[in-house]
């Protein structure tokens, strides 16, 4: 259960909550964005190795960055945000978890592209871009939440910012709507390859709603359409085996 951090003389306005069965505390706003499953299935995909370094683009509060950091303890990690109220908690959540040796946060926005950062390049990027670029394709959200659901320079300003991000070779892992894996493909194509594709279905009979894409920089292996996480069976209530298994750091989506 989350603790509420009530301010002096105020309604609580942040809660910390335990993921990874425990593993990380995130501190995140009532009312804002807050970390859920699709963070939780793209820590779980990442699969930096022993001294790799790893950005995240769009790190919120950190929900995706840490629990992937205490996944990989032997990587480095580096989460850029535009929001200051969101850094600042993604830099106290870095604290409170006792990861600043291998966790950094930099304050930055994606539309401005990578270079803006002034940094090496890295050995993977990963992000859950904001599902939507279009304000006539849904009814606005909150403002607390629009930076998380509006894509400012569309999809491809944060494709565009990943590709730029990693070395040749280097890995690039997106969690988004199943909807829009053609407009995934036809932007990374360009630059990237040796696409692997997990579709994340909510029950076994029913279409994916999200898809997890993993390209490489300059990859050139044929596209391999992975079998689904499906996340509920029907008879039963809560998580399916294998996506309980990912949601308490017992396993990793494996590629």
């Amino acid at each position: 259960m989350p603790n509420e951090i009530p301010a002096a003389g105020s309604p609580p306005s942040v809660t910390e909550d335990a993921v990874l069965n425990g593993r990380v505390r995130l501190r995140q706003p009532v009312a804002g964005y807050r970390a859920g499953m699709d963070a939780a299935l793209l820590a779980a995909a990442c699969d930096a190795g022993p001294g790799e370094r790893v950005i995240e683009a769009g790190c919120g509060v950190g929900g995706a960055l840490l629990a992937a950091a205490v996944r990989r303890p032997d990587a480095r990690f580096v989460g850029l945000e535009r929001d200051p109220a969101a850094a600042d908690l993604a830099r106290g959540n870095v604290v409170l978890n006792g990861l600043e040796d291998r966790v950094e946060i930099v304050g930055g926005d994606v539309a401005r592209g990578f270079r803006a950062l002034d940094l090496p390049v890295f050995d993977a990027a990963i992000s859950n871009p904001p599902f939507f670029d279009d304000l006539a394709a849904l009814r606005a959200p909150a403002p607390e939440k629009s930076g998380a659901w509006m894509a400012d320079g569309g999809l491809a300003a944060w494709t565009g910012f990943c590709l730029k991000a990693v070395r040749e070779g280097g890995t690039i892992t997106l969690i988004h709507r199943a909807d829009r894996l053609a407009d995934l493909l036809a932007l990374l194509a360009p630059k990237a390859g040796s696409f692997r594709i997990r579709p994340i279905a909510p029950f076994a009979d029913a279409p994916a709603k999200r898809v997890i894409v993993r390209a490489i920089k300059t990859g050139k292996a044929p596209l391999v359409l992975l079998p689904p996480l499906v996340l509920h069976e029907r008879e039963g209530v809560g998580h399916s085996a294998a996506a309980e298994a990912i949601l308490r750091g017992d396993a990793a989506l494996g590629w």
